[in-house]
């Protein structure tokens, strides 16, 4: 790639981080300046929207320059063309975004815009609006689908199941997770794992924790209603065994859901790999899921169920479940990232995280420490 070429997107990448905030309110701000009907297809909060829309942007500006990884943006921005369905974005809304992006460039780079300039940056946009238009229309997938909640139970005040049916076939694979809109929240959408794996009856199951702070989850687990509709659009991630090497799972609160629904598919074989799954929580009376792991591994040798809790008893407003004592489980007191790396020697095997950022990012460290290669652990994108 040419120096100038180089040069005039490094240059963009850091006026844009100047003031990330700013640029993006600019950007849609001159969006809506051209169609003011855009506005009707986001949320009233656009605060997520904007934080990610600078993401993208930064990781455009970074990746086009460089001299590898061509191929992972445009399989990136293929994704996002098919996600933006679920706004209703249409085709055409892709040359008001290269517009409000234009004009926005044109302003931060000022003192360096010239028709060089300028022709690079066209280029790099129309690469971007061009991948995700063309995605968008020959997606075969809908863009949307809805199931109806049918079942809804809370476990402890913060935790809820919730079941559902969908209205049309399921079109993901276990473990992965799928993009979410609640009623109770309109154009707001939060990813969240299923914790059965895709059937022929519809059926779905979700397990959500009211995160402090969080307006979605909290609905979900307050407000949810039997009848409610859900909508879905498209399904993400890529955790899966491979049959030819050990398996290590460790699960940390909800995010037991996707290894939960690896090991019902799992079951359903004879020729699995030996795997041994670590549940753990904060408190023993929140392994709420206890008794099905177990269930599931007593007609199914292949599998070893251990849990964990950072505390060894319960506080008073946790309604008292099967211990792991109870359970024949075997339970040990820590954080994951703890027990996990002293339990055994993990070098030869596989290993899935899911849980929260923090716990899959100190795990992952602790088990890199422990001599588990980095390119054997699987887990979901963490932000």
């Amino acid at each position: 790639m040419a120096s100038h070429t180089r040069h005039a997107l490094h240059q963009l990448r850091i006026e844009v981080n100047r003031d990330p905030e700013r640029f993006v309110t600019e950007v849609y701000t001159r969006m809506f300046a051209i169609d003011p009907d855009l506005r009707d297809l986001f949320g009233v909060s656009m605060a997520a929207q904007h934080e990610a829309f600078h993401r993208v942007i930064d990781h455009v500006l970074e990746a086009i320059p460089a001299a590898t990884g061509h191929t992972e943006l445009v399989e990136l921005l293929a994704q996002l063309g098919r996600d933006h369905r679920k706004y209703g974005v249409e085709p055409e809304h892709y040359h008001i975004m290269y517009s409000a992006l234009m004009g926005e460039f044109a302003e931060l780079m000022a003192e360096y815009w010239d028709s060089e300039t300028q022709q690079t940056i066209s280029q790099a946009m129309m690469l971007v609006t061009g991948v995700m238009r063309g995605a968008a229309e020959t997606a075969t997938d809908p863009a949307r689908w809805t199931a109806e909640v049918v079942e809804k139970y809370r476990i402890t005040r913060d935790l809820a199941v919730v079941r559902l049916i969908a209205h049309s076939p399921l079109r993901f694979r276990p473990g992965q997770y799928l993009e979410v809109q609640v009623p109770q929240w309109p154009k707001v959408w939060r990813n969240l794992s299923s914790s059965i794996p895709p059937n022929p009856a519809g059926e779905l199951e979700f397990h959500v924790r009211a995160v402090k702070g969080g307006t979605v989850s909290s609905a979900i687990v307050g407000d949810t209603r039997v009848g409610d509709v859900w909508t879905f659009a498209q399904s993400h991630g890529t955790l899966h065994v491979d049959r030819d090497r050990k398996v290590l799972m460790v699960a940390g609160g909800t995010g037991l859901a996707p290894l939960r629904a690896l090991l019902i598919e799992m079951s359903k074989r004879v020729d699995n790999p030996p795997t041994h799954i670590f549940y753990g929580t904060r408190h023993p009376g929140e392994l709420y899921d206890l008794a099905v792991l177990r269930r599931i591994a007593s007609t199914n040798p292949w599998l070893q169920v251990t849990a964990v809790s950072e505390h060894e008893h319960d506080p008073w407003w946790i309604n008292s479940v099967a211990t792991p004592e109870e359970l024949g489980i075997e339970h040990h007191i820590g954080t994951l990232a703890d027990v996990v790396p002293r339990a055994g020697n993990w070098e030869d095997h596989q290993v899935l995280v899911a849980g929260s950022p923090q716990m899959i990012e100190t795990t992952r460290r602790k088990l890199i420490i422990a001599g588990v290669r980095a390119s054997r652990i699987q887990h979901d994108p963490v932000f």
